[in-house]
């Protein structure tokens, strides 16, 4: 059903509709394992044939529930991506997560981007998934965005000098198909550019239609390397699908005003602004697939239609004329 697209110059291939599973989880809002893996199960009848999960979604429900809902499919009809980066350790007392995170599972969660680090983790998800491939490796949440310019200029370096040759020798020993990394911002991106080579990044929120500017710099040089591009939070964390939230807390005035324009010509085109925030990114040639993340089985069923609906090019022009495109943003045919 869905188109299958190259993850950068490896033999992998990815439905442009992947599955993200960081609510599943259950971290953000209560998600009982059942529902968890119904949402995979429902995903997987629509056709979906990419998923990706991480450790520190849930601190380990997210990894448990992918692997037990998809443990029986043929495991060459399908890719997965998971994540290094923050190791697990048992969480002994009662206190609450510091960023306010649910803890599915009794554990707490250590930031480490080492050779080591990166070996343990992956061992680890292997026995969380209870699968025995793991296709693409994604380095999670290095950068200043997520550690501050202090402590990045801690881990940054350790991914450099350390965590990068286990990727590498992850890869060519074919125990990973492929690496990348998994992130909210474009400048780690661009750092990591300058000492990887690198098959797929995973980027969250940044290019969207609601946001565009990786184009200006980023997506060239990806381009020009062969690295694809996976994005995550297609609807920038609910703001293009008619809530408040944008990068995972209160959208700030000047947001909810250009979603609001955005919403207008949608209206006046009769187009959800949902379908055409989940249509756009995969315009890009350089976009392998797009993954959002449903809070239940039943969002992403009535999500479904989105992707497909027929949306008139007059809708994309009047944006570009409003100035709520890039001038360089390919869109949809």
């Amino acid at each position: 059903m869905w188109e299958k697209r190259q993850i950068g110059r490896t033999k992998l291939r990815v439905s442009t509709l992947g599955l993200g599973t960081a609510t599943m989880g259950g971290s953000r809002i209560p998600i009982a394992r059942a529902d968890g893996e119904a949402i995979v199960t429902a995903a997987w009848d629509a056709g979906v044939r990419y998923f990706d999960t991480a450790p520190f979604y849930g601190v380990g429900a997210a990894e448990h529930r992918v692997g037990d809902a998809l443990r029986e499919q043929d495991r060459d009809s399908w890719v997965l991506s998971t994540k290094v980066g923050r190791l697990l350790r048992p969480k002994t007392d009662n206190a609450p997560s510091p960023d306010g995170r649910l803890s599915p599972m009794p554990f707490k969660v250590v930031y480490d981007y080492t050779y080591d680090g990166i070996m343990r983790s992956v061992e680890d998800s292997f026995q969380r998934l209870g699968l025995a491939r793991i296709d693409i490796l994604y380095v999670h949440d290095i950068g200043v965005y997520q550690h501050g310019p202090e402590l990045n200029a801690v881990y940054l370096p350790q991914l450099r000098d350390s965590g990068y040759k286990a990727l590498e020798q992850l890869r060519s020993s074919g125990v990973v198909s492929a690496i990348g990394l998994g992130v909210n911002e474009k400048e780690v991106l661009i750092d990591a550019l300058g000492f990887g080579d690198w098959d797929a990044f995973l980027l969250a929120g940044r290019y969207t239609l609601l946001e565009q500017g990786p184009l200006d710099d980023l997506i060239p040089m990806c381009v020009e390397r062969g690295t694809s591009l996976v994005i995550g939070g297609p609807l920038n964390s609910g703001i293009l699908a008619g809530r408040d939230t944008w990068n995972y807390d209160t959208a700030p005035p000047d947001v909810v005003a250009r979603v609001q324009k955005l919403a207008a010509i949608c209206k006046a085109h009769g187009v959800p602004l949902a379908a055409a925030a989940l249509q756009f990114p995969l315009a890009h040639p350089a976009v392998a697939a797009v993954i959002p993340g449903p809070r239940n089985a039943a969002e992403f069923t009535e999500n479904l239609p989105l992707f497909t609906m027929k949306i008139p090019p007059s809708l994309w022009s009047d944006l570009r004329t409003r100035g709520l495109l890039h001038p360089d943003a390919p869109v949809p045919a």
